[in-house]
């Protein structure tokens, strides 16, 4: 029986930035993202290779597509020989702005839309210990890829004809999953994707035919088939993803004014919002939208995560004195390793997504920095802050796994009341007055917002 293949070339959108670290060492950054040859962002193929085994339900049918692993042969002491991958997959090269990918090596001749590229927005980060508050020395920062940026790769597989086309039905499920994510930073809000079915394509090959040898390897290539041709409604392959998914959905309006910080100034305000630019692709030609005022997941997250330690230890009468009280919802968040019950480490529950936003105006405010001691003005101690007024609505969204603690869950829950009956800010000056939202959550479609305070202390 002659051997098969078949190919699929494949664009994916960033829905969310992405962070692809690289071991590169940089005297600005902690962590760079991985580049070309032509010092574009791309995705190493084994990155995406490792993020789509891990969703597939360990089974023959996952061995034998990616191969028996080694070490966990060694492990379990198989005597099986081992077998190798059926499965090639091309790094992701990053798109331009006419949807072609740059395969060849550019000097001086980078567009415009690619110089972009040169300078990355970069994230920065607080490394928080087992008892969830800031470590000494544990500030980082994290370079990213804008939002928007699209990518091109190449999938192959090898084997039976029967097979193959129910094997790429598979990979394409997983995804359009949408709990996978790329890169590192999920819970961060980092990596979400979209697969581009229009522009992506595949095709079926007799790898001893002359059709195959002559294939160009080139991503820039088309193949026969649309990705629209493929019908995916398969579940059977996803390991993690068969476990429901709750997802609550915020509908919020500020009070008035919010800013979440940049860490910088400019010529108006010590203080500044933080902005970033995003890539768009409209009628098929990509351009860089820039300075769009960001939310980030990660602090809201942390917002979050906060108020719902207090929630919990309300819900269990704990308070301040108390040996026994909660620092964490462990069940939803995670833990980083040291914890005692978790040596190393739980990863979270949680699936957040930066927003980007369009605001309506900014406004400065005056301020002067108070003595402490005399409770007067310091001399010379006149700062700014610029804040955001936004006068839509905001739609947050925010995935969670089921099989989480039913007590955590609802402290989780009465958290998000919290935001939507504005008693729990979001941003930074809080205790200026801004960052106060209203609005309502709802729980898969079902609204749970609930009035005032939540104070109940039953599950």
């Amino acid at each position: 029986m002659s051997q098969k293949s078949i190919i699929s070339n494949i664009i994916i959108e960033m829905t969310t930035p992405l962070n692809v670290g690289s071991s590169d060492i940089d005297f600005l950054l902690d962590s760079p993202v991985q580049r070309d040859w032509n010092g574009l962002p791309m995705i190493l193929g084994s990155s995406i290779s490792g993020a789509i085994r891990s969703k597939f339900i360990k089974n023959e049918a996952m061995y034998s597509l990616f191969g028996d692993d080694i070490e966990e042969q060694k492990q379990n002491k198989s005597e099986k020989e081992a077998k190798g991958s059926r499965i090639v997959i091309s790094n992701a090269l990053l798109c331009d702005e006419n949807m072609q990918v740059c395969e060849e090596l550019l000097l001086e001749n980078k567009s415009e839309f690619l110089n972009y590229f040169r300078e990355l927005p970069v994230r920065d980060h607080n490394r928080i210990n087992d008892k969830g508050v800031v470590e000494d020395n544990g500030k980082f920062d994290k370079e990213i890829v804008f939002k928007g940026a699209r990518f091109k790769f190449r999938i192959e597989i090898f084997g039976a004809e029967k097979e193959l086309k129910d094997e790429l039905r598979d990979i394409i499920f997983i995804l359009r999953s949408e709990t996978f994510r790329l890169g590192g930073g999920a819970t961060k809000g980092f990596g979400a994707v979209r697969v581009l079915d229009e522009l992506s394509s595949w095709q079926e090959f007799d790898i001893n035919s002359d059709e195959y040898r002559n294939t160009s390897s080139s991503l820039n290539c088309s193949l026969k088939n649309s990705l629209n041709e493929l019908q995916i409604s398969k579940l059977s392959v996803l390991g993690d993803d068969t476990k429901k998914l709750n997802r609550y959905t915020l509908k919020l309006k500020p009070d008035d004014f919010f800013m979440f910080g940049s860490g910088f100034g400019d010529s108006q305000a010590d203080m500044t919002p933080v902005k970033e630019h995003i890539v768009c692709y409209d009628g098929g030609k990509g351009a860089i939208k820039e300075s769009l005022t960001l939310l980030p997941a990660s602090s809201i997250k942390g917002a979050i995560l906060h108020r719902s330690i207090y929630h919990l230890n309300l819900l269990d009468s704990k308070f301040i004195g108390d040996s026994d009280t909660h620092n964490n919802l462990i069940s939803i968040f995670g833990t980083q390793k040291g914890n005692k019950d978790f040596l190393d480490g739980k990863k979270g529950k949680i699936l957040m997504s930066d927003l980007f936003i369009e605001v309506d105006d900014e406004r400065v405010f005056e301020h002067v920095a108070i003595d402490r001691f005399r409770g007067g003005a310091k001399d010379g101690a006149l700062f700014q802050e610029k804040t955001s007024i936004y006068n839509k609505s905001i739609s947050l969204d925010i995935l969670v796994y089921d099989d989480i603690d039913s007590k955590e869950q609802k402290a989780f829950e009465n958290a998000l009341n919290d935001i939507c009956n504005g008693m729990l800010p979001l941003g930074g000056a809080t205790t200026k007055g801004h960052g106060f939202f209203s609005g309502k959550v709802f729980k898969n479609g079902e609204d749970i917002t609930q009035k005032g305070f939540v104070h109940d202390t039953k599950e």
